[in-house]
């Protein structure tokens, strides 16, 4: 569809291709809920895995990445970020653990993306609460790809899943285990294994009838470094089902902190919090 016919029959057409000659096409919003972007911003996590992809780690390499989460409005600290990230080295990419936007809209995930793609290395989003708001299901889905997705980097397995139980009215669908335990029992080639969601069980936002199979799952997976959370906002590396099972949450962007993650052998792991 054209430009010019969008706005044909109105009584003052030659303003409006003025002002679409100056702001071009893509633009255009006819609703804040309106999920169509230039193809560029659409199969984000597709296309930064295809980069990572293209940037091997050797087996048996240690491997660095940085975590974080909850980037919503947080723009400027977004941008200070990024800059911070360039500077550190031997980083294979970057987590962000849900909660890109705030109100679901596709405009706050293309301007998340936009900050985020100045990074030297890929990044790979897990879904929030937030981000599945109002007609956030549609959008998400359209600008980042899956709910619930795996891949295999160097020797770890990372497993990205829905936990945003509030947000499906506690049904018994998120976590979908039907999807996640094969997952967890599978190493796919690779040594250890990274879970990786934004609402963590130990939240009341977490669907309450699911937080027992859930621990559960993770209690009895194999090679199971940690399992990592946004949501809280706030730093924190606990076990808090004291079985054995270490779980990490990130700061908000707003925080200002992120996390350098190292892990290497079969569980071993450093984490270090940098500020920025």
């Amino acid at each position: 569809m054209s430009c010019f016919t969008l706005v044909r029959g109105l009584s003052r057409v030659a303003p409006v291709l003025a002002l679409l000659s100056l702001t071009g096409c893509d633009l255009i919003e006819f609703s804040p809920n309106d999920h169509r972007v230039p193809e560029e911003f659409t199969n984000l996590t597709e296309k930064n895995l295809a980069k990572l992809a293209a940037r091997p780690l050797a087996a048996g390499d240690t491997l660095r990445f940085v975590f974080t989460g909850d980037s919503q409005q947080f723009y400027d600290e977004a941008e200070a970020l990024v800059a911070s990230v360039n500077q550190q080295p031997g980083i294979s990419f970057l987590v962000v653990a849900g909660d890109i936007s705030d109100f679901g809209l596709a405009r706050e995930m293309r301007w998340v993306d936009e900050k985020l793609r100045r990074l030297t290395v890929p990044y790979v989003t897990v879904i929030g609460n937030h981000d599945l708001v109002g007609n956030g299901r549609p959008t998400y889905q359209h600008i980042f790809g899956a709910f619930n997705y795996s891949f295999v980097y160097g020797n770890t397995k990372f497993i990205m899943v829905d936990t945003n139980g509030r947000e499906y009215n506690f049904d018994g669908t998120a976590p979908d285990m039907a999807w996640l335990r094969p997952q967890l029992a599978s190493f796919d080639g690779a040594r250890r294994k990274v879970v990786v969601s934004h609402v963590p069980p130990t939240n009341d936002d977490f669907d309450p009838a699911l937080r027992t199979p859930y621990v559960q799952a993770l209690r009895e997976t194999p090679g199971l470094v940690f399992e990592m959370n946004g949501h809280n906002h706030s730093y924190s590396i606990t076990q808090p089902y004291n079985d054995g099972v270490t779980y990490v949450n990130s700061d908000a962007f707003s925080e200002r902190h992120y996390m350098v993650v190292t892990v290497w052998g079969d569980k071993q792991f450093r984490i270090k919090r940098v500020k920025f």
